[in-house]
């Protein structure tokens, strides 16, 4: 299926970071379990998804106004029946410090075809809460600070996540981004292509970016630098963002074909270390396991597709709110990451088309 404004395939350095991150600890996983009886995450039940027979938790901290009518994880009248089989999906989350949310994915892997696609969502989408910053990427600051702590922090995420995509994912992994950084060292590196020179220096981020056109091994930090790259010394634009992408697309395929090889099986309680530290998740090792086993055989070019979000431009000044196409966000959802064989509708999800 053509999707609308040709969107593939641009995910932001953090993105790429996080979803490598998130890959290559569930393949790992897998690596350290395979002669387990591992099993399948138990998808929720719709209108079911916790014990206590709720969508989501009603916790005694106050979670933002989202809008959200009702309480279920799925549209209004999707049912159990209408589940696509073996097919998963994900919130991913990437916190660079604090519980800024730069990173925020929505996933999904259908074991069946062995096919797995990813949306990034642009932190600044507008969403319909009554707070004063209405960006997605307040929702998970907002449901932690206002004393949920982690679980407050995802679960506001949730239900704000239901209003742009119409249901909820599955399962979800919240991720320190020093885990790519972490990861990369523990395979000893990744050989890459640098196509330019790279230089950059801005104090105000701790950042300096110094690398040479040629082959190089770059470390776990070098590795973030090279990502991350996009303006040189000073301060102008030297590579477009699809240039950009495609580097950071040259360390995704380094850094599996490296976690991939049997020397570095050897490593896998390096990597679980890496896991324990740096990873808030409601997958369990079982769960983790099997995945890892799965995502490890996944193979050819279109076996992991990257997409962002569609947007309609901003809302201009003074908070640059991303406006989200509606049209086609429904479009590229109903044809990725949607888990149900009927289509997500308009009246499924709440878009703002400006800002209120």
């Amino acid at each position: 299926m053509k999707l609308y404004g040709n969107k593939r395939k641009r995910l932001t350095a953090n993105k790429v970071i996080v979803t490598l991150s998130f890959i290559l600890i569930l393949i790992a996983g897998g690596i350290l379990f395979f002669h387990l009886t591992v099993r399948p995450p138990r998808i929720p039940v719709i209108g079911d998804a916790d014990d206590d027979g709720v969508a989501f938790h009603t916790p005694e901290f106050n979670l933002e106004d989202s809008r959200i009518s009702g309480e279920r994880i799925a549209p209004e009248g999707v049912t159990d029946d209408d589940r696509k089989k073996d097919f998963y999906t994900f919130l991913i989350v990437g916190l660079d410090e604090g519980w800024n949310t730069d990173t925020i994915m929505v996933a999904s892997y259908d074991a069946k075809d062995k096919q797995a696609n990813i949306i990034g969502i642009p932190r600044d989408s507008l969403v319909n809460v009554r707070r004063g910053v209405k960006k997605i990427n307040a929702a998970f600051g907002a449901g932690t600070l206002n004393g949920g702590g982690k679980e407050g922090g995802i679960e506001q995420l949730r239900r704000e996540i239901k209003t742009i995509i119409g249901f909820v994912p599955d399962f979800y992994a919240v991720i320190n981004m020093k885990a790519f950084v972490e990861i990369i060292d523990a395979v000893n590196g990744v050989e890459v292509e640098v196509k330019q020179n790279m230089r950059y220096n801005d104090p105000t981020q701790n950042l300096s970016i110094d690398i040479s056109k040629g082959t190089h091994r770059l470390n776990g930090a070098d590795a973030l630098r090279f990502a991350r790259y996009r303006r040189g010394a000073g301060g102008a634009r030297t590579i477009s963002d699809y240039e950009r992408i495609e580097n950071q697309q040259a360390v995704i395929k380094a850094l599996l074909s490296e976690v991939i090889k049997p020397v570095n099986w050897l490593k896998i309680p390096e990597f679980i270390r890496i896991f324990a530290d740096n990873v808030f998740t409601d997958l369990g090792l079982t769960d983790m396991a099997w995945l890892g086993t799965e995502l490890k055989d996944i193979r050819g070019a279109d076996a992991l597709n990257m997409y962002t979000m569609p947007t309609a431009g901003t809302s201009g000044l003074p908070m640059y709110y991303e406006l989200l196409d509606e049209p086609a966000v429904l479009e590229l959802v109903n044809a990725t990451v949607n888990p149900y064989t009927v289509e997500i509708k308009p009246e499924d999800v709440d878009i703002l088309a400006k800002e209120p």
